[in-house]
């Protein structure tokens, strides 16, 4: 099973506007996403920070450690589920 991982920050409208959709994927393909947390934590903010290496510059960024594929910002559903599934 791949590590989904999406960095937030707890006050973005964006991550927060991403979760139900993250709801529904995991009710649906029973996949974990793990949320980390990087306005408030620098050790988080730090292993952001390598793995975005500019390709975002901010949250929520979405990580498959799988495919190694990553998404950035509020994203339609299908494009989370086909990120999430490499499919």
């Amino acid at each position: 099973m791949p590590k989904l991982l999406m960095y937030t920050g707890l006050e973005c409208v964006h991550c927060h506007a991403m979760y139900p959709l993250i709801d529904k994927l995991e009710k649906e393909t029973k996949l974990k996403i793990q949320k980390i947390e990087v306005w408030h934590n620098e050790k988080n903010a730090a292993i952001f920070h390598k793995l975005d290496n500019g390709k975002c510059g901010g949250v929520p960024f979405f990580y498959n450690e799988k495919t190694k594929g990553w998404i950035c910002g509020e994203v339609p559903y299908k494009d989370l589920k086909k990120w999430a599934t490499g499919k």
